[in-house]
């Protein structure tokens, strides 16, 4: 089995697929979502410490955002299904207007 030898930080993740990091995070929070081993965890000395996801782990993410978007009522039902906070949806929601 090939070990991980390359992660990128959420918020580049975020940049780099072309998604909200709002969205990202929320989806991220979940570490059920991801394939297992593809999430990392680093500890940076800080309380949060940063959330990495390897080349894999990205395509997860991706997989799964696209076929959230194919569910009824989509990301927001999604959103609404992780009980997140009703700007937080907001703010997600009106992102997802400009896609």
């Amino acid at each position: 089995m090939a070990r991980v030898t390359h992660a990128q930080s959420i918020g580049e993740v975020a940049k780099t697929i072309g998604e909200n990091l709002e969205l990202v995070q929320v989806v991220t929070a979940n570490s059920d979502n991801i394939d297992y081993g593809e999430m990392i965890w680093v500890d940076d000395g800080t309380e949060e410490g940063i959330k990495t996801l390897s080349d894999r782990g990205i395509e997860c993410l991706q997989e799964l955002l696209a076929d959230i978007r194919t569910w009824p009522g989509g990301i927001i039902q999604f959103l609404r299904d992780e009980e997140c906070d009703p700007d937080l949806i907001q703010r997600i929601m009106a992102d997802e207007k400009n896609r």
